[in-house]
């Protein structure tokens, strides 16, 4: 029997894993993008959709997990959906063309869609309200290990077995991780192994429906939504596949050095997460201004980026991937605010129906800019020219977003208090 104390860090470590599980799986496509390229003969277009695919599956799967997520429990949904991603992990390792690739990708999507919901939900039954901004952002920080796999580690595992053996040795690791999150996670403190949700708890879909429509008359509902649809679009695009061709095609660095400055972006999320978490809730006691800076300083750096002649030394790229990945941190503060700005009984609504946008942006931003400079630029379409016109107008788009962004209200003021007792009311 595992004391209570115990079993809510337990939970929340196991819940970070399959979170990092999550993150190398939308990240993984950039390094090997060569790989795939080369096998498969593919072009710019196919790479951003079948990077974008596990963001759709995911984008359009948020809807049902903020419905379904308080009918059974993240215990039950996180686990089914693991399964599925087992499976997409799998097909994808087989894959011998685009479309199945894109297949792969898609089931990817649809099993790590409550990997992120599912735990926040989990943090607020089990820990203190007051420490929700701080233990979200951590949770992301030690997550975006993740990212940190599919960056440096995925090139060097990729040499050593090959990208599709790498894929299935995921898949196995996914799996015992999900199976082990089952045995041990409870919904609520003093659930036993075995249960379901009381009929308290089961929100009925109508009362859900109704509770999401009733977000969308909300002003900062859609300020918040527009936010994180360019912040977190952006920033994982250039993560999960831009950056890539950008460092190998502009800046003629190889695939491992490559890897190595995904890996600097990686870090730099893990320590600004929670740094930037901590200044909101103990320093500026404020939401929207630490987030407004993350996004002035993004889109700075990715400006300076697109100005850099080819041979820049890289002490100067690591200090800018490092800084990009930091104040994109601060847009995880951003799941804290839409739940201080929304009422308390729609509060897990508004946070899936955020993640929606989120994950659409970011497919915006594969597919999207794939498709655009395949169409514009048929016969140069891994030009230099090319990388360095995106970054300056994703930069463009986080400038606009920041000033938008500055009429949204701030969150409620923050009192600290000692960590409480875990609770089992989820508001």
């Amino acid at each position: 029997m595992i004391p209570k104390k115990n079993r809510r860090w337990i939970i929340y470590l196991i819940s970070c894993l399959l979170f990092t599980f999550s993150q190398f799986y939308r990240s993984s496509i950039a390094v090997i993008s060569p790989n795939l390229v080369e096998e498969l003969d593919l072009d710019t277009e196919d790479l951003g959709l079948i990077s974008a695919a596990f963001f759709y599956a995911f984008a359009v799967m948020q809807i049902p997990v903020g419905l379904y997520l308080d009918r059974l429990g993240p215990r039950v949904l996180m686990t089914a959906l693991s399964l599925a991603a087992v499976a997409g992990a799998t097909l994808f390792a087989y894959g011998e063309s685009a479309a199945t690739l894109i297949v792969g990708r898609s089931l990817l999507g649809v099993g790590m869609a409550c990997n992120l919901m599912g735990p926040l939900k989990l943090i607020t039954t089990w820990f203190s309200p007051l420490y929700f901004a701080t233990l979200s952002a951590i949770f992301v920080s030690v997550g975006t290990a993740g990212n940190i796999a599919a960056a440096t580690p995925l090139v060097w595992l990729t040499e050593w077995f090959g990208w599709r053996t790498t894929f299935l040795l995921f898949a196995i690791s996914n799996l015992v991780i999900a199976l082990l999150f089952y045995l041990i996670a409870r919904d609520h403190p003093g659930d036993p192994p075995v249960s379901r949700p009381s009929a308290a708890d089961r929100v009925s879909l109508s009362v859900a429906l109704n509770g999401l429509l009733s977000l969308f008359t909300r002003r900062d509902y859609w300020l918040i939504s527009m936010g994180t649809f360019f912040r977190y679009g952006i920033y994982a695009s250039v993560q999960a596949l831009w950056a890539g061709p950008f460092l190998m095609v502009t800046m003629d660095l190889s695939q491992i050095m490559t890897g190595n400055l995904l890996l600097a972006m990686s870090i730099g999320l893990i320590v600004g997460s929670p740094v930037c978490g901590w200044i909101s809730d103990s320093i500026l006691r404020s939401r929207k201004t630490v987030i407004i800076t993350g996004m002035t300083i993004m889109a700075g750096i990715l400006v300076t980026l697109a100005v850099l002649p080819g041979g820049t030394g890289l002490l100067i790229l690591f200090a800018l991937f490092f800084g990009f990945g930091f104040s994109s941190g601060s847009g995880q503060i951003m799941y804290a605010h839409i739940k201080e700005r929304m009422p308390h009984e729609n509060a897990g609504t508004a946070m899936t129906g955020i993640n929606f946008f989120t994950m659409t942006g970011v497919a915006f931003f594969l597919h999207g800019l794939g498709w655009a400079i395949n169409a514009f630029y048929p016969e140069g379409s891994l030009t230099p020219d090319v990388f360095r016109m995106a970054f300056v107008l994703f930069g463009g788009c986080l400038v606009v977003t920041g000033l938008l962004y500055r009429l949204t209200i701030d969150g409620k003021r923050i009192l600290r208090k000692p960590m409480d007792k875990p609770t089992d009311n989820f508001h």
